[in-house]
C-alpha cells in the first residue's frame, strides 16, 4: 500500500511513543520462564513482532492476559512449557527466533521455528553455532545458515564464548541456555551489545555478573514473577527527533523514552551533530533508566561514526542517515555492513531512496558516506517491506520540497503500527 507524504514547516508537539520493543520481547519471554504471575506495564504487544513472542508462549500454553494498561504472564517456571502441537511461527521477528532458540535448548521436548519468507533470508548460523557448542542438537537450512530451525533440547552444558559481531540476540539466546545446565555460562563481546536481558534476568533472581564486555550467568537457575514497566521504545523516538531537528521551528517532548546506555546511542550522534536535545526527568522504571526528551530545530554537522558506536544506533542508523543528509558537511558510518542483514539490505534500501531525493550516497566496503544536499525533493519511494526504512523516508519526505510517496506502508506495524496516523498528527 502506498501513502502520500506532504512536507512540512514544523512540528510543536507532545508526545508518547510505544513502548521499548526489545525490552517488551524479553519481558514476555521471562515472564513464562518465571514462577508466578509478571504484571508489566507499558508492553508493545501491538506491534507484530511482540505479537508473535506472545502467540509463541500461548502455543506452549502459557497463559498471557490483559488486565486494563497492564498485561499479566502467568509464567511456569524455567521447564513449564509445553511441546507445542505444531511449528512455533515467527513472522518476520529476528529477535523471536534467535532469542527463542536458546530457550528452547533447555527444554525436553522438540520445537520447530519457522517464520515469513523474509526471516527464512536472515542468518542463524551466528545463533546455532554457539548453540551446538552447548551441545543442544539444532539445526537449519543451507549448511546452518537459515530458518527453520528444529531443535530438540534437554542437555545443555555451560560454555564460554566470544561471540564473532557485537550481538543481543546471540547474547541473549546464549544467556537462556546458560539458565539451565550446572555451571557458568559466559559470553565475551568485541563490543558491548544492548543490556535488557542480563538486566531483566537479575531482577528475576538469576545469577548474573557483567564484568567489562563479558556477561555470566550461573546455572541452574529459577526466575521469581515481578512486576515491572516497559519505557517508550528510544527507536521509534529517533524519528520525531530527528523530524523536529530538520524542521525549522520545531519544538517536540517525547515522554518517558528509555535511555539505557547501552541503547541509547542516537543521543550521542545527535548531540555531536549538533542538535539541540535535552534530557529532563530521568527516573528508573524498576529496572530500566528512562526520562522525557525535549528537541528543538538545530542546524547540524557531517560526522564520522565509529565501527564501535554502530551497535548502540545499529536501529537508528536509516534515520541517521537522513539527518546527515541535510546537515553541513560529511558523514561517514564505519563498519555499517550489519544493516544489510535486517528485515532487509537497509544500505541498500537507504541508498536507493535518498538518492532518489537528490543525495549523494555511496557506498564503500563496509563504509557509508553520505554527502550533504541543499535540500531534498520530493520522490516516488519504497520501503522494501522494511519498518525503518519506511519510517526513515517519511521523515526525509516531511522535510522534501514537493510531495512524495511511499510504497510498503504496512511494513511499520512491525514495530509501530500507529507510526502515520501519529505523524500526521504532528503536522
Amino acid at each position: 500500500m502506498k501513502i502520500k507524504i506532504n512536507p512540512v514547516k514544523k512540528i510543536v508537539a507532545e508526545l508518547n511513543v510505544p513502548g521499548d520493543k526489545s525490552i517488551s520481547h524479553r519481558a514476555l519471554m521471562i515472564g513464562a520462564l518465571a514462577k508466578g504471575r509478571t504484571s508489566i506495564k507499558g508492553l508493545c504487544l501491538e506491534s507484530n513482532d511482540c505479537s508473535y513472542t506472545a502467540k509463541a508462549f500461548r502455543d506452549m500454553e502459557i497463559n498471557i492476559v490483559k488486565e486494563g494498561d497492564l498485561t499479566i504472564v502467568h509464567g511456569k517456571g524455567l521447564h513449564g512449557l509445553t511441546k507445542p502441537r505444531g511449528p512455533l511461527y515467527v513472522g518476520n521477528s529476528g529477535t523471536t527466533m534467535r532469542i527463542l532458540a536458546g530457550i528452547l535448548a533447555g527444554q525436553d521436548f522438540e520445537s520447530t521455528l519457522t517464520g515469513d519468507t523474509g526471516i527464512s533470508a536472515r542468518p542463524m548460523k551466528r545463533v546455532v553455532e554457539p548453540l551446538l557448542m552447548m551441545g543442544v542438537r539444532i539445526s537449519a537450512e543451507g549448511d546452518g545458515e537459515y530458518p527453520p530451525l528444529k531443535i530438540a533440547g534437554g542437555k545443555v552444558k555451560p560454555i564460554s564464548y566470544k561471540t564473532p559481531i557485537a550481538s543481543a540476540q546471540i547474547k541473549s539466546a546464549i544467556l537462556f541456555a546458560g539458565l539451565y545446565p550446572k555451571g557458568t555460562t559466559k559470553v565475551i563481546e568485541p563490543v558491548r551489545s544492548r543490556d535488557h536481558t542480563e538486566r531483566m534476568l537479575k531482577y528475576f533472581g538469576a545469577e548474573v555478573k557483567i564484568l567489562g564486555k563479558s556477561v555470566s550467568v550461573r546455572g541452574p537457575g529459577e526466575l521469581k514473577a515481578r512486576a515491572i514497566e516497559i519505557p517508550g521504545d528510544i527507536s521509534s523516538a529517533s524519528f520525531f527527533m530527528v523530524a523536529a531537528t530538520l524542521l525549522k521551528g520545531s519544538e517536540i517532548k517525547i515522554r518517558n523514552v528509555s535511555i539505557n546506555p547501552t541503547r541509547a546511542g542516537i543521543l550521542k550522534v545527535l548531540s555531536r551533530m549538533g542538535a539541540n536535545v535535552r534530557i529532563v526527568n530521568k527516573r528508573r522504571l524498576a529496572l530500566e533508566p528512562a526520562a522525557d526528551m525535549i528537541v528543538k530545530y538545530s542546524r547540524t554537522r557531517g560526522i564520522t561514526i565509529t565501527k564501535d558506536m554502530v551497535p548502540s544506533v545499529i536501529d537508528e542508523l536509516p534515520v541517521i542517515f537522513v539527518l546527515a543528509a541535510l546537515s553541513k558537511g560529511r558523514t561517514i558510518v564505519e563498519g555499517a555492513r550489519e544493516l544489510r542483514v535486517k528485515e532487509t539490505d537497509r544500505i541498500r534500501s537507504m541508498q536507493e531512496g535518498l538518492k532518489a531525493m537528490g543525495v549523494d550516497f555511496r557506498v564503500e566496503g563496509d563504509n557509508v558516506v553520505i554527502e550533504p544536499a541543499d535540500s531534498l525533493k520530493g520522490a516516488m519511494l519504497k520501503s522494501f517491506g522494511d519498518h525503518r526504512t519506511c519510517m526513515a523516508l517519511a521523515v526525509a519526505a516531511l522535510a522534501a520540497k514537493g510531495d512524495s510517496e511511499i510504497d510498503g506502508k504496512e511494513s511499520v506495524s512491525k514495530s509501530f503500527p500507529s507510526f502515520f496516523r501519529t505523524l500526521f498528527s504532528l503536522t
